[in-house]
C-alpha cells in the first residue's frame, strides 16, 4: 500500500496525540465553553476525523468490500482503544489533566460517527 494515502490518518494522529497531552494550564478557563460542553464536542471532531481519515486512506487501495469492512471495524476499535488510552495518559502522565469517562464516551461517539459515514460513502452496495 502506497503511504500517501495513510499520510492523512499518520498526520491526525499526531495531532491529537499533541492536543491530548497538553497540560491542563494550557486551555481557556472560560465558563460558557463549559456550558456548551466545548470539550465535548472537540473530543468528537478529533475521534471522528481520526477514524475518517484512516478509513479514506485505506479504501483508496482495497477492492474487495468485505476486507474493507473488516478493516474500517478495526479502525472503529483501535479510535475507541486510543480515545481510552489518551485518558489513562492525561491522568497518570499529563500536568493538570485528569481521566474523564465523558471524554470516552464523546471518543467512542466520534469513531461511532466517523465509521458510520465511512462505511456508508466508502463501501458502496
Amino acid at each position: 500500500m502506497q503511504i500517501r494515502f495513510l499520510l492523512p490518518g499518520i498526520l491526525w494522529i499526531i495531532l491529537c496525540t499533541i492536543l491530548f497531552t497538553l497540560p491542563g494550564s494550557s486551555f481557556p478557563k472560560e465558563d460558557w465553553l463549559d456550558k456548551i460542553w466545548f470539550d465535548k464536542w472537540v473530543h468528537i471532531g478529533l475521534i471522528g476525523l481520526l477514524v475518517l481519515s484512516w478509513c479514506w486512506g485505506m479504501q483508496k487501495k482495497l477492492v474487495n468490500k468485505q476486507k474493507l469492512a473488516g478493516i474500517f471495524r478495526w479502525i472503529l476499535f483501535l479510535a475507541i482503544a486510543y480515545g481510552v488510552g489518551m485518558e489513562f495518559v492525561q491522568k497518570h502522565l499529563v500536568a493538570n489533566r485528569s481521566f474523564d469517562g465523558g471524554d470516552i464516551i464523546a471518543d467512542s461517539a466520534g469513531a461511532i460517527i466517523g465509521y458510520l459515514y465511512s462505511s456508508r460513502v466508502y463501501i458502496k452496495k
